[in-house]
């Protein structure tokens, strides 16, 4: 018995001195998870997170009490109705960092998109670009939708229309400069930024556009080849163009930037500018950007932004044709979707809204 004894006990004895190289095995795989988890803790990801936004009513004010749009007292009919933008929250990208559980925890909230940086930003730009080419963005959108707003109540908005850019071994470069008014194309009168898109597109690929510009005080004639890029005719400038506007408005949108606001935004001033209620009580809300010839064009994030607007008590939302199939299967219960492709039919789809004849507008479905 002692001799067992023994035995088990020396087997006990060497037990703990076998086990401890496992031991300090384990204890320095978990200290590589912990290091491995502190650095995806840090470890900044080529991704961009997009997240519903804030609703702003464009007949609304600000945050310091103020109208959204501002109009002279002679011309303002106040409203009381809901037209909101729509924006969409950006994590990432220039500037600044989304890490793995970043992305965990988007995945895990819904209502997110996570998105390659570079299908979002382009490849260098910075955080100080984003800001520029945002502000820049907004205020051509704002722009843009005054003189749609204008116009469609009969208002005559004349514009000048100048060279802005003459991009390196463009058609035009040589030929024409930064600064040069356009007078005339053959023997029309440029009217506006339109008008000479329209009319280039008259041109054969290879024939020479005859065009009239003002260049320090003097008129003179110059000759610009056409070029087909991406199936539409140009002549390779950059258009500037400066608006007359017969009512000053301005839009104070805060520090949201982009030029997805531009539908709103003209709705917002057509309101502003004519007596009652367009809205008719309704809480409507929406997005597209506004050329200047009233065409809504499609933007990103349609599916946060239709979040956004449910979440603030929109019951409607007017989307961009171009969007539909992005909105198809995304829509919040209590939400209804209007497809819209122009400034125009907007307007009379809101009218309809506000009437309660609104059964028949189109949807994305």
């Amino acid at each position: 018995m002692r001799a067992v004894g023994a035995a088990r006990s020396r087997d006990l004895g060497r037990a703990p001195g076998r086990r401890a190289p496992r031991s300090r095995l384990l204890l320095g795989l978990l200290a590589l998870v912990c290091l491995a988890l502190l650095v995806l803790a840090f470890l900044p990801l080529p991704y961009v997170i997009m997240g519903p936004g804030p609703a702003t009513n464009t007949l609304g004010t600000t945050a310091d009490g103020k109208p959204l749009i501002s109009v002279p007292k002679d011309k303002d009919h106040p409203a009381s109705g809901v037209l909101s933008f729509t924006t969409v929250s950006v994590r990432g990208g220039p500037g600044g960092t989304v890490t793995a559980y970043d992305l965990l925890g988007a995945w895990a909230a819904g209502h997110r998109a996570i998105v390659p940086e570079e299908q979002v930003f382009p490849r260098g730009m910075t955080g100080e670009d984003v800001k520029r080419e945002n502000a820049a963005e907004m205020s051509l959108s704002q722009e843009d939708a005054i003189v749609v707003a204008q116009r469609a109540l009969g208002m005559t908005v004349p514009e000048t229309v100048t060279v802005g850019a003459v991009p390196q071994g463009s058609p035009a470069a040589g030929k024409l400069q930064v600064g040069d008014r356009l007078l005339r194309i053959g023997d029309r009168p440029v009217t506006g930024s339109v008008m000479l898109r329209s009319a280039i597109q008259s041109y054969a690929e290879g024939q020479s556009v005859p065009l009239a510009v003002g260049r320090a005080g003097a008129e003179q004639q110059v000759s610009v080849p056409v070029r087909v890029v991406d199936g539409r005719k140009l002549v390779g400038v950059g258009l500037k163009v400066a608006y007359a506007l017969p009512v000053k408005v301005t839009i104070d949108a805060g520090d949201v930037g982009g030029p997805s606001a531009g539908l709103m935004f003209s709705l917002g001033v057509y309101d502003r500018l004519t007596p009652g209620e367009l809205t008719g009580g309704q809480r409507i809300a929406g997005t597209g950007t506004m050329a200047p010839d009233g065409t809504v064009g499609p933007i990103g994030g349609i599916q946060q932004k239709l979040v956004g607007a449910r979440s603030a008590g929109a019951q409607w939302f007017l989307a961009p044709a171009g969007n539909c199939s992005e909105v198809t299967g995304h829509v919040p219960d209590g939400l209804r979707v209007v497809r819209v492709q122009s400034f125009q039919q907007a307007l009379k789809d809101v009218e309809q809204i506000a009437a309660g004849t609104a059964s028949a507008l189109p949807t994305c479905s």
